[in-house]
């Protein structure tokens, strides 16, 4: 039976960005959260459902496509309809490109970009019944101007650009809209670890002076995922603060 409410998909739900766009689009959409840790999904569920909303946690390994692909397949079918996926989990492998092991560089892509297209693939054929959809991807300003020690994260970001424009040159004529999302330095637990000269090095080089918070990228997903939207498709927001411009 369908879902009353549009569903959305959003894949690294447990914690910093994505935490934050579940909980930016709680309110208007059924959410299913998707992440490895149950345990940390279901304080993100807790949350939402403190705020009066509703969010479907899924404990799935999006670096095993034929796991996230049926995933999407059981959402589907239990709701009826996907009209929302973003494509947010990724990780890092960093070092330096002449040192870089094979598997490091491998794991990275499988993640971070082959994951965001087997979930495009799935969540396309219910878009494409209901000629409607939006998807999300969550990219960086490493894909767009590099990173030194990120060679294999900056090649995953780079070729979700590619593949987002791609998509969403064959999903118009349904409807369906593909963005990109490119945070730039912000506040989370993967960077929180960094050094503090690191960070601010980093800060010198953001004209508005501060980090960008989870927030900031989830309110831009919101807009994008939301009705005002329409009429953009293939498109980068950079939420930077100015960095790479």
């Amino acid at each position: 039976m369908a879902n009353a409410k549009p569903v959305a998909y959003v894949t690294g739900g447990s914690r910093g960005i994505g935490a934050a766009i579940v909980q930016a689009l709680a309110a208007d959409y059924h959410v299913v959260a998707v992440a490895r840790s149950a345990e940390k999904l279901s304080a993100v569920a807790t949350a939402a459902a403190a705020l009066g909303h509703n969010v479907e946690a899924m404990v799935v390994d999006i670096a095993d496509a034929a796991a996230l692909a049926g995933s999407i397949e059981t959402v589907i079918e239990k709701h009826g309809r996907l009209d929302v996926l973003v494509n947010n989990a990724g990780i890092t492998r960093d070092g330096l490109f002449m040192r870089m092991d094979d598997a490091d560089f491998d794991e990275v892509i499988r993640t971070n970009l082959k994951s965001a297209f087997v979930a495009a693939r799935a969540a396309a054929r219910a878009m494409i019944r209901a000629k409607f959809g939006r998807i999300i991807n969550i990219t960086s300003v490493s894909g767009i101007i590099g990173n030194a020690g990120q060679v294999n994260y900056s090649a995953s970001k780079a070729g979700l650009i590619g593949m987002t424009k791609s998509i969403a040159r064959e999903l118009a004529g349904k409807q369906i809209t593909a963005n990109c999302v490119a945070p730039g330095f912000t506040t989370t637990d993967m960077t929180e670890v960094l050094p503090p000269q690191i960070k601010e090095k980093v800060l010198d080089l953001i004209p508005l002076r501060r980090f960008g918070t989870p927030e900031d990228i989830a309110a831009m997903v919101a807009f994008l995922a939301g009705p005002h939207a329409g009429y953009i498709t293939g498109q980068v927001f950079v939420v930077d603060g100015g960095m790479s411009m």
